[in-house]
C-alpha cells in the first residue's frame, strides 16, 4: 500500500473532533496558580510545555524566575529523565510566558486526570497559545536527527478520557468544536522553523503508553496507519487544551530515526541530548507565536 507523506507541501488541515462541552481549569489548579503569583511569579499569555531534554530554554527567558513544581500543590513531581519538574516564567520579546520545564507520563504510574494538570495550571495563569513541545521517533526514512515536525494531528493508541477531569464550563458557555492544534499558528511555526535554517516538516504523531521503546514490528504498524513520528505523550495535554479553549502548536524533535530492518539502540540520555540540540528551531517558534499573543486572559470569576 502506498505511504502518504505529510510533505511541506501539506496544508495543515483542522483537527476535526466531536463538538464538547467547554471546560476550564479545576479550582484547585486555580488555586496553585495564586500560589504561583504569590512566590514571584507571573500571569503569562503564553504557555510552554517542554519535553524531554528541552529544559534549557529557560535560561533564554528574559527576567526568569522558577519555582519545582510541587510546591505549587498541584503538580506531581515527574521520574522521567530530563524532566525537572519547575514552573518558570518570564518575558520573550517582552511578551509574558510561564513554561512547564518537563511533564508527568501515564507510565509513571499517573492516572489520566494527573498528566492535563499542567495545562490546566498554565490556563489558570492566563495562557491563550500554548506551545507543547516533545521528544519523538522519528517513522519516515527520509528523517533525520534533531529536525523537527510540527504535528497536523495525532492517533491515539492509548485513548484513555483525557480532559474529562476538567471543570465543565455553565452550559451558557456553549460547547465547542474542539480542533486539537490551530492550523493558522502551525503554518508560522513551520515558516519559523525554516527561516530559522533548521530542517522542518508537518506530521502526524501517534501516542503510545511507553516506557518501552517500539519494536520492529510496532514501528511498520505506525508507518502503515500514517504516522510520522510517535512518542509517549503530549496528546493528554492537547485534547485537554482544545477543551480549554486555547490556541495549540505543537512541535516533535526527532531525537531518533527508525530503521525497522536496520535498528539502532536508543538510551533515555541519546533522547535528552539530541533533544537539546535542537532548541534553536524551538526558540524560533516559540519567538514568532508571542509576536500577537494579547495580553493574558483574565482569572475565571467564581459561580
Amino acid at each position: 500500500m502506498p505511504q502518504r507523506d505529510h510533505s511541506e507541501t501539506d496544508v495543515l488541515p483542522p483537527c476535526g473532533r466531536p463538538t464538547v462541552r467547554r471546560g476550564r481549569p479545576r479550582a484547585e489548579a486555580a488555586v496553585a496558580a495564586e500560589r504561583v503569583v504569590a512566590a514571584g511569579g507571573r500571569r503569562a499569555t503564553v504557555g510552554v510545555v517542554l519535553g524531554t531534554g528541552m529544559g534549557g530554554l529557560v535560561e533564554r527567558l528574559a527576567d526568569a524566575w522558577t519555582m519545582p513544581g510541587v510546591e505549587t500543590g498541584w503538580l506531581a513531581r515527574s521520574t522521567a529523565t530530563g524532566h525537572a519538574g519547575r514552573i518558570a516564567s518570564g518575558t520573550v520579546d517582552g511578551v509574558p510566558v510561564v513554561m512547564l520545564q518537563g511533564r508527568v507520563h501515564g507510565y509513571e504510574g499517573f492516572p489520566p486526570e494527573m498528566l492535563t494538570r499542567g495545562v490546566e495550571l498554565l490556563a489558570a495563569l492566563g495562557v491563550r497559545r500554548l506551545l507543547v513541545t516533545n521528544a519523538s521517533g522519528g517513522l519516515r526514512p527520509t528523517m533525520t536527527s534533531g529536525e523537527l515536525v510540527i504535528l497536523s494531528d495525532h492517533i491515539d493508541l492509548v485513548r484513555k478520557p483525557w480532559g474529562d477531569a476538567l471543570e465543565p464550563c455553565p452550559a451558557a458557555a456553549g460547547d465547542i468544536h474542539a480542533a486539537c492544534y490551530d492550523p493558522a499558528l502551525g503554518e508560522r511555526a513551520f515558516v519559523a522553523a525554516r527561516r530559522a535554517g533548521v530542517i522542518a516538516r508537518r506530521g502526524v504523531y501517534a501516542f503510545l503508553s511507553g516506557p518501552s521503546y517500539e519494536t520492529r514490528a510496532e514501528y511498520r504498524m505506525l508507518r502503515r496507519i500514517e504516522a510520522d513520528v510517535v512518542g509517549m505523550s503530549t496528546v493528554p495535554e492537547i485534547v485537554a487544551a482544545g477543551r480549554l479553549g486555547l490556541e495549540v502548536v505543537a512541535c516533535s524533535v526527532v531525537t531518533n530515526v527508525a530503521r525497522p530492518d536496520a535498528p539502532e539502540h536508543t538510551d533515555a540520555e541519546d533522547v535528552c541530548r539530541l533533544a537539546a540540540d535542537a532548541a534553536d528551531g524551538v526558540w524560533a517558534i516559540l519567538r514568532e507565536l508571542v509576536q500577537d499573543a494579547g495580553p493574558p486572559a483574565a482569572p475565571a470569576a467564581n459561580d
